[in-house]
């Protein structure tokens, strides 16, 4: 699952930085919880929370139904 996850990643991996962020897959856990890092601008923006909840948890959530939830850490 976790090369599924990089997939999804990797199709709004531009658009993050473009704004001088990223993403890192920390965990995909075997109970389908994955775990991102928001990274570069990302992870200090007053946005990051949205950009995880409409941007990265919906992606990969859309392409993996396997996945249970998206958490940042």
């Amino acid at each position: 699952m976790r090369e599924k996850v990089e997939a999804a990643l990797n199709k709004i991996r531009p658009s993050l930085q473009a704004d001088g962020g990223n993403v890192e897959l920390v965990e995909v856990t075997e109970d389908g919880i994955v775990k991102v890092r928001l990274t570069g601008a990302c992870g200090g923006c007053p946005m990051a929370t949205m950009t995880l909840q409409y941007g990265v948890k919906k992606a990969i959530m859309e392409a993996i139904p396997e996945v249970k939830n998206v958490v940042a850490i």
